[in-house]
């Protein structure tokens, strides 16, 4: 009985054995497997890499890896310099109303906004004084035209360079403005500008330079310039707070791209021009002109038509495989 036990287990022992032997066989060969479909991969995507060489994600034939930008084609364009100011709408023609008499004002007989008459009747205003008593002394209206100001109230004391109220010709509107200065020397009659009402968000109205003051004030530091809107439009009314984009200079005959785009190195102003035939870019220094709202000019070192990278320049170097996200997008 002692040895069918033995028997038993040397029979069990050498199970174990066989068990443990196929197991380890078994993970070398997965192993191995593994290792020769990595090895397998590498060399597909390598092979795969140099035949679609140029294409997202592939290698090159010197094993670099293409840097992504986005490029402009060299255009010559127009830059339209311009100047933010703000202005006040009023009547083309106005006329203060002005009693002959001093004396206390009596009464108003018209509003804001009213429609009169010339020789209508505007206010009264008493002459008297104490210990004597005279009749009222009329005013009337010298023009016909709106009331658009009536700077006294009932009850003021008044004398004849008082304004009683302010008539115009509310037919025709004009912009008064006042320009800073530094710009002054760009100020001409025919300058074009948009003009912008709180009342109406950014609804863009257009307007022409009339007239520009031939004196600055010595205190604002400021000229002043009217404006006339180029249509008549009922909506826009005199006392109104414009919003003035005035245009000054046009910058012209050179190509422009985004500010960004410029590369200084060694204090002088580069921008990488792209090979469109190589798919490679090359560091290119150029002259730069004026600038308007994030755009600048290049007066030379490229040629119209020549493609110039605007995005993606930090990681560039002399030579660099490039793919042109634009150029990909449009294909």
């Amino acid at each position: 009985m002692a040895n069918e036990i033995i028997k038993d287990d040397v029979k069990e022992e050498d199970f174990t054995k066989k068990r443990r032997v196929g197991l380890a066989a078994l993970i070398i060969v997965i192993c191995v497997l593994l290792v020769i479909g990595t090895i397998v991969g590498v060399l597909l995507s390598f092979l795969l890499g140099k035949k679609e060489k140029g294409k997202w994600g592939g290698p090159w034939d010197d094993g670099s890896m293409p840097v992504s930008v986005k490029s402009q084609t060299g255009k010559i364009e127009t830059l339209n310099d311009y100047v933010i100011t703000n202005g006040e709408i009023s009547a083309l023609s106005s006329v203060n109303v002005l009693p002959d008499m001093a004396g206390r004002l009596v009464s108003v007989r018209v509003n804001l906004g009213d429609k009169v008459s010339r020789g209508q009747l505007i206010a009264y205003v008493d002459p008297s004084t104490p210990g004597s008593q005279y009749a009222n002394s009329p005013v009337y209206a010298p023009i016909t035209g709106t009331v658009t100001q009536t700077p006294v109230a009932a009850g003021t004391k008044v004398n004849q360079s008082s304004v009683i109220t302010v008539i115009g010709d509310t037919s025709t509107l004009q912009i008064s403005a006042n320009i800073s200065e530094r710009y002054v020397a760009a100020l001409a009659p025919g300058l074009k500008a948009e003009v912008k009402l709180e009342a109406y968000g950014d609804e863009i109205f257009t307007a022409t330079v009339a007239h520009v003051s031939p004196v600055l004030d010595s205190v604002s530091r400021t000229k002043q310039i009217i404006l006339r809107f180029d249509e008549k439009d009922e909506r826009i009314n005199a006392g109104m707070f414009a919003r003035i984009k005035l245009y000054t200079y046009d910058y012209s005959g050179a190509i422009t791209v985004p500010v960004d785009a410029i590369v200084e190195k060694n204090n002088v102003e580069n921008v990488w021009v792209i090979n469109e035939e190589k798919e490679l870019v090359t560091l290119r220094p150029v002259t730069t002109g004026h600038s308007v709202d994030n755009m600048i000019q290049l007066l030379t070192g490229v040629e119209e038509g020549e493609k110039i990278v605007i995005e993606g320049m930090r990681n560039l170097s002399e030579g660099a495989r490039i793919i042109d996200v634009a150029k990909s997008r449009q294909e």
